[in-house]
């Protein structure tokens, strides 16, 4: 807790002057100069996130480190100063937004808190790296409590294949003949040569017990048994980690993404759909690459499969999305199968924007375990849901079939929209708030492991709150309170960041690999002197190096601010040309946020007089040819910008740092881990327009004048994706993550009863009521 300085309440005296309301961290700062009164005020001040003013009473609530808070309230007429409970701080919120007292002290609180039976790590630097910590709590409960060691035999006892047994049969029925089958197993493989088939000696291995799976050669099988008798003599976390990772247990994955329009071809570009839907098709082809080798490894003859399962839009307009089943090009066992949204009056034909799926997903989860049952004879290893609708439905499945759940979120909407959980609503009849808070509260909840792509999506920075962290607590005042949504501490949140598909994505460099073909096209696109639906405005001076952005026309992903930056600066329209690609200018957008950010693009290429300088592209949606867009991009040493308000990842800048482009990219979110400042691009504050404006006229001044800072920055750039960003790295940890998140779901044997009845009931009082009051899409 802050001992706070004299001058402290002088300061809470100044908020208090800026009247009844909620106050953010930046109007904040910007009241007070907090160096002018010491240090001690700084600390307090750079720790508010949040000041709620109701006179006399200012409350604070305070972030001390990532994931760690306390709330204050001051008097500043009685210079009383007390700690409170975040229940209140909540309340006083909730009636400065009513206007009035209520009888708060007796609204639904939401508090998960006591389900929490895992242990938590309490550092900062421990949150995203679960499966670390989970290792070395499961291997000290292995070491000590011989009951653990028993769970772990049955653990692998349990292990089959359309009912056929692998790793035991029934001849080992105890630790003790386990033991003596694997110290007999690694004397007889020591003998052999390391590449002996497994066939070569199954049959000596069936009678002391030991089926397939523990590897296609004698040199892979020794290696596990050595682990597993490691593991039975003395637990050490990384021999557990390893072991569990190489267990056969993922066969057949179901992954989620119900709303918007998923396909291969034709729908990037449309509402709802971009990133997310490149993701998990790189995804799903890393993916089923991994498992084909782990299967193989293992020793096994079996056929994996991947479903997509989306939602079929009989209305595809012009994409494949009205098609059931559709194979994921690239793979061999990988396939997306479509399933409609239902009602009592039919199948529901046209596309539906992602705040108003809720209705339709009770009835998509029972129509998809029918069909995804039918598909694969079976049911599924592992469950990953993406996005909230997405999450939710993965939740239901998985509870319905006992199976391991993942969650991804990729963007979670209360970070996007500020104060919209404490007015929500204002804006529930638009968003749909109440429902997807809900639904995000259930599934985090639900779920047995979660997927970030960045440190950021979980507990932020120093300065800045994470995606999830915002879930911690927060009000819907009227419906409900949640003193403790979810914890940033928590075990189950692991950091596993994605890559780019580097067949599309390569650096500028490769030049036999450089897709030429497509250079007059690309030429086409960016310098033609022909204004047309597809481009508009055109580039005089196609010498000068080009300033790239790419991405949906959303108000989050501040495109049209970008434009803004670029325009009011002369010096940086002298340095570069700006190619801005984004939204659709050749059919008329149902989305009503993407037509006002549309009106706003015009206005601004008016104001500004930008034609010569600017180029406005309609959405591209083909990826190889985006691909060698941004390497002729890197031809005329240019860069990319990202200038999103908030971005949770940052897709589109990985790909640009594949290719070797220069990026610069939001320093809220993802970006700020995935760059380093300075080194492999640079960060730059949407909410400050002429410093980001400034960092790229600097960059491009020292380029014009060094040859080589371009290089040095293209270079960095690359080494970084090498290191962190790839989809191979991704594969290989899910696997590990599933196996690891399985071991302890048998190993916990925890009474999950209590935890599954408040979640139902919070699933039935809360988020059934509220889908009840989103209408229902009428098909014309």
């Amino acid at each position: 807790m802050f001992r706070f300085p004299p001058y402290f309440v002088f300061v809470c005296y100044s908020i208090e002057r800026l009247g009844c309301g909620i106050y953010k961290r930046q109007q904040i700062l910007s009241l007070v100069d907090a160096e002018s009164n010491g240090a001690a005020i700084a600390d307090v001040l750079n720790a508010t996130q949040e000041a709620a003013v109701s006179s006399p009473w200012v409350a604070l609530a305070l972030r001390t480190s990532p994931g760690v808070w306390c709330y204050i309230r001051v008097n500043v007429q009685t210079v009383d100063v007390e700690e409170i409970s975040v229940s209140k701080y909540l309340l006083f919120k909730e009636e400065i937004v009513d206007g009035r007292k209520s009888n708060g002290n007796f609204a639904f609180e939401v508090d998960f808190e006591p389900f929490r039976a895992l242990p938590h790590p309490t550092l900062s630097n421990s949150i995203g790296h679960g499966m670390e910590f989970l290792n070395r709590h499961m291997s000290a409960k292995l070491f000590n409590d011989k009951e653990s060691v028993q769970s772990l035999l049955e653990f692998l006892r349990v292990h089959s294949h359309m009912g056929k047994n692998m790793m035991l049969n029934e001849k080992i029925q105890d630790l003790g003949t386990l033991q003596s089958s694997l110290r007999m197993a690694e004397k007889y493989l020591s003998m052999l040569a390391p590449d002996t088939s497994y066939a070569e000696f199954e049959q000596k291995f069936q009678e002391i017990g030991l089926e397939r799976g523990w590897g296609d050669n004698a040199e892979h099988v020794l290696g596990m048994i050595q682990l597993l008798l490691d593991l039975l003599q003395a637990p050490e976390s990384s021999t557990l980690e390893t072991f569990l990772g190489k267990i056969p247990r993922v066969f057949n994955v179901v992954i989620f993404t119900p709303h918007g329009y998923f396909a291969q071809d034709n729908v990037l570009g449309y509402p709802d759909t971009g990133g997310q839907v490149v993701y998990i098709l790189d995804q799903v082809r890393a993916l089923e690459n991994e498992m084909l080798l782990r299967i193989k490894q293992q020793g096994l003859d079996i056929t994996p499969r991947i479903l997509i399962i989306t939602r079929l839009l009989p209305d595809a307009v012009g994409t494949t999305c009205g098609q059931r089943v559709e194979k994921v090009y690239g793979t061999k066992y990988s396939d997306i199968l479509r399933v409609p949204f239902r009602t009592e009056e039919g199948i529901v034909r046209k596309w539906i924007s992602r705040f108003e799926v809720w209705p339709y997903l009770e009835t998509f989860t029972e129509d998809v375990a029918t069909e995804i049952i039918q598909e694969l004879q079976c049911k599924p290893d592992l469950i990953i849901g993406n996005y909230s609708d997405g999450n939710i439905v993965a939740s239901l499945l998985a509870h319905k079939l006992d199976v391991t759940q993942c969650t991804i979120a990729h963007a979670l909407e209360l970070t996007k929209y500020p104060d919209s959980d404490i007015n929500w609503k204002k804006l529930d009849d638009k968003y749909h708030f109440s429902c997807q808070f809900t639904a995000d509260l259930f599934a985090m909840n639900r779920t047995d492991f979660i997927i970030t792509s960045t440190f950021q999506e979980i507990a932020g920075s120093k300065d800045t709150v994470g995606q999830y962290e915002s879930h911690t607590a927060f009000s819907l005042p009227g419906l409900y309170r949640v003193v403790n949504g979810i914890d940033a501490f928590d075990p189950k949140f692991n950091i596993v960041s994605p890559g780019a598909d580097m067949t599309i994505y390569f650096p500028y460099m490769e030049e036999k690999r450089r897709l030429k073909h497509f250079h007059s096209e690309i030429e086409e696109l960016l310098y033609s002197p022909v204004e047309n639906k597809e481009h508009l405005c055109v580039l005089k001076d196609s010498s000068k190096p080009i300033l790239f952005t790419m991405a949906r026309l959303d108000r989050v992903k501040n495109l049209t601010g970008l434009v803004e930056w670029y325009g009011k600066n002369a010096k940086l329209r002298e340095l570069v040309n700006l190619v801005v690609v984004g939204g659709d200018r050749r059919k008329e957008s149902k989305d009503l946020e993407e037509q006002a950010e549309m009106k706003k693009m015009y206005g601004l290429i008016d104001t500004y007089k930008l034609n010569g300088q600017f180029r406005w592209i309609s959405s591209q949606m083909n990826r190889v040819r985006n691909g060698e867009l941004y390497r002729y991009i890197c031809d005329t040493k240019g860069a990319f910008v990202q200038p999103a308000l908030y971005e949770a990842f940052g897709l589109t800048v990985v790909e640009a740092m594949t290719c070797g482009l220069p990026t610069f990219a939001t320093c809220n979110g993802g970006p700020a881990e995935i760059i380093v400042h300075g080194k492999s691009g640079f960060h730059i504050d949407p909410y400050k327009g002429d410093q980001a404006t400034g960092i790229l006229v600097d960059f491009f001044e020292k380029c014009k004048v060094d040859p080589g800072h371009w290089d040095e920055i293209s270079q960095g750039g690359l080494k970084r994706i090498q290191e962190k960003y790839t989809w191979k790295i991704y594969s290989e940890r899910l696997l590990n993550l599933s196996g690891v998140y399985g071991f302890w779901k048998h190993l916990s044997k925890l009474d999950c009863r209590e935890k599954n009845r408040y979640l139902e009931m919070f699933y039935s009082l809360m988020y059934r009521k509220q889908v009840q009051t989103v209408p229902l899409a009428v098909d014309e």
